[in-house]
């Protein structure tokens, strides 16, 4: 099993940017696919990015394009988002989801999650 925590979330202006990361800890990493989901209170959960098992390739939520990029280090067992131009309707808390037999989808979630970590965007 492997666990995850979430961490990077702040409250910002818009148009700033912000980096979470995503920890795992137990078994490594590298053994499974990665997603990052949103939710706030006025929303369902949302699909933001995935990335699969070494990096090799990425998927994005269409209306986030562009503005979000998602890596990972499986040397350091850890998976990034960085969010740019963030915007108020970027508030929410942020999960990372982790599976093992395939790519996390909102449909299909991985098994694994983390706490969440909250990003505010406010002036």
């Amino acid at each position: 099993q492997v666990k995850l925590v979430e961490a990077g979330g702040a409250l910002v202006q818009p148009g700033e940017s912000l980096k979470l990361s995503c920890a795992g800890s137990g078994r490594a990493l590298r053994y499974y696919a990665v997603a990052w989901f949103r939710q706030s209170p006025a929303k369902a959960r949302e699909f933001v990015a995935s990335i699969t098992w070494h990096g090799q390739v990425t998927d994005y939520a269409d209306s986030l394009k562009g503005r979000f990029t998602i890596s990972r280090d499986n040397g350091k067992n850890t998976v990034w988002l960085q969010i740019n131009d963030l915007r108020p309707d970027d508030t929410a808390t942020y999960f990372c989801n982790a599976g093992s037999e395939q790519i996390p989808t909102l449909a299909t979630p991985g098994d694994y999650w983390g706490q969440g970590t909250q990003v505010t965007v406010s002036s």
